[in-house]
């Protein structure tokens, strides 16, 4: 069974309440209507006319209360209300629905500010960050040709300490949404020390960070892509590594490389990509890419789905 299959199955099992504010993107409400029919999970297609006023002031009076510290007043917020995504995201914050998918008519930055500043950073790891889940036909590689990538969309240089988050944050969605024992690498330009460079250095920070605040993850670097992922390529380069050639989880030095990366194998491997996946947060919420399709969009909500069931 496939990967996306697997998804919509698990999200079947115990449907939940995902809000999509975005009601005038026409591949937002047909992806509505289908993920209803099968039944993947319950949606709450936000327009105007859905707005409760009293529910509306409460949302109002939650975030200014939120948000006050940081500079915002009542009248600023019941501004910020009257967009939907903030609607969506508080609704997901107050309970009212399990989680909140936007961004085929907003950005990533669009969308991941509202999600940090209404569901707030989940205070064991202090940063939000983003992956994709990468799907790829006939790939003999990564986990049946499916891999988590990560940071995609969120912090555009990270630095030691937060790429050790992103690789945390990565490996529990592959280990929680995927089932699969989560391999991961730390990817470079050098694989243990072929090259060197400040950017090298911050990986192998990172990696002992993360084996510090994850001593059980399966994790290594810095490792070269096709070191990471072909086992014929590791058997060469590093033939006693626990990750090279088997990696699942890759993990990118910055979002340029992760960015560049996804897209091209999205595009030339005909890969389905499935986000960015906001990491994190308190709650579950998924962004689009503002070039999404139908179908990633009823696959971004099945994920979202069941990260809600495992929030339960």
């Amino acid at each position: 069974m496939d990967t996306i299959t697997k998804l919509r199955i698990k999200a079947k099992a115990n449907p939940k309440i995902i809000a999509l504010p975005e009601y005038n993107d026409k591949r937002i409400v047909e992806a509505a209507g289908l993920i209803e029919k099968e039944g993947i999970a319950k949606i709450c297609l936000l327009t105007p006319d859905k707005i409760d006023p009293h529910e509306k002031q409460r949302y109002v009076e939650e975030f200014y209360l939120l948000r006050k510290s940081k500079g915002v007043d009542m009248e600023r917020a019941k501004i910020l209300l009257d967009n939907l995504l903030y609607y969506a995201a508080m609704m997901t914050r107050l309970g009212k629905v399990d989680g909140f998918v936007a961004g085929a008519a907003h950005t990533t930055p669009d969308v991941a500010r509202v999600a940090i500043q209404c569901l707030g950073v989940d205070s064991r790891l202090s940063i939000a960050s983003s992956c994709f889940v990468m799907v790829v036909r006939d790939c003999p590689y990564g986990e049946e040709g499916t891999f988590v990538f990560a940071d995609c969309g969120i912090i555009p240089e990270p630095t030691s300490r937060q790429l050790a988050v992103i690789t945390i944050e990565a490996a529990e969605l592959a280990r929680e949404i995927l089932a699969f024992t989560p391999r991961v690498a730390l990817l470079s330009y050098s694989t243990k020390g072929s090259s060197e460079g400040k950017s090298i250095e911050k990986i192998r920070e990172a990696l002992a960070l993360v084996k510090e605040m994850s001593p059980d993850l399966i994790v290594d670097g810095e490792l070269q892509v096709d070191t990471a992922i072909v086992p014929e390529v590791a058997r060469i380069k590093y033939p006693e590594s626990p990750v090279a050639g088997k990696a699942n989880v890759l993990i990118f030095p910055d979002l340029e490389a992760g960015n560049i990366s996804y897209k091209l194998v999205q595009r030339l491997a005909k890969a389905r990509a499935l986000g960015p996946l906001i990491l994190g947060l308190n709650k579950p919420c998924s962004d689009l890419s503002r070039g999404c399709s139908v179908e990633d969009i009823i696959d971004c909500v099945a994920i979202t789905a069941i990260r809600a069931q495992n929030k339960k």
